[in-house]
């Protein structure tokens, strides 16, 4: 069993190793499988390896090595062989100090009440943390209820503000139809008048020249009198 794992380590998956080392997934997977094959130990969680940061320096270590993988993994194994070692001996070393207890029952039973009142503070605080949890989770379904009637607020008013813009949008066609209609009819009452003023500046043209045809044959009568000239006029 791994006994140079520190409290509170961080753990990482085999996709976060990757990540952490510059690799590949499966080349994480496949480097795992060499340093199992000659003795290296890993966390599991079921058949999942579980990678601490010794790990990410052993998959470094064999990323970057110029020998062989299995020989590089057995050199690894050794040195986890005595790190754990070393762990197991510093675990015996740190439990011994246990065998030293005070052998006056007053001593034993003030460290007694000092354990119990431990106990009893641990409690006490695990009390307080229980309700303050309870009235976090009161918080939060508050929380969600007003989240879902502001979403419901603001879906409502997203539909009558669609709606509004629907019937502005439908009046306005219908103005600008209106318009254009209005626009069409004076258009073509314009084309009439301008055809009509044409017609009747046809009648004047014609007019005029019909009357300089007639002055102008008068004009080559010389034997004709005048009044003949001015009977021109009157017609």
């Amino acid at each position: 069993m791994r006994r140079d794992i520190q409290p509170n380590e961080r753990a990482f998956s085999t996709k976060e190793a990757a990540e952490e080392v510059g690799i590949a997934t499966p080349t994480v997977r496949k480097y795992g499988q060499i340093l199992e094959r000659n003795g290296y130990e890993f966390l599991k969680d079921g058949d999942r390896r579980i990678f601490v940061q010794s790990d990410i320096g052993v998959l470094i270590a064999l990323r970057d090595t110029d020998k062989p993988l299995d020989d590089t993994a057995k050199d690894i194994v050794n040195q986890q062989m005595e790190r754990l070692k070393g762990a197991t001996e510093t675990e015996i070393a740190v439990s011994s100090p246990y065998e030293n207890l005070p052998q006056d029952p007053n001593q034993l039973k003030e460290i007694l009440m000092f354990l119990v009142n431990e106990v009893a503070a641990t409690r006490e605080m695990n009390a307080q943390l229980t309700n303050d949890l309870s009235h976090l989770k009161t918080h939060v379904s508050r929380l969600q209820q007003d989240h879902h009637v502001i979403s419901s607020n603001i879906a409502n008013s997203a539909q009558k503000t669609i709606a509004k813009i629907e019937k502005l949008s439908e009046q306005q066609n219908a103005h600008y139809e209106t318009l254009l209609q209005q626009e069409k009819e004076k258009s073509e009452f314009l084309q009439i008048e301008i055809q009509n003023l044409r017609d009747e500046q046809n009648k004047e043209w014609i007019s005029q020249n019909e009357f300089n045809k007639r002055l102008e044959v008068a004009i080559q009568k010389p034997k004709e009198k005048w009044g003949g000239l001015f009977s021109i006029f009157r017609k």
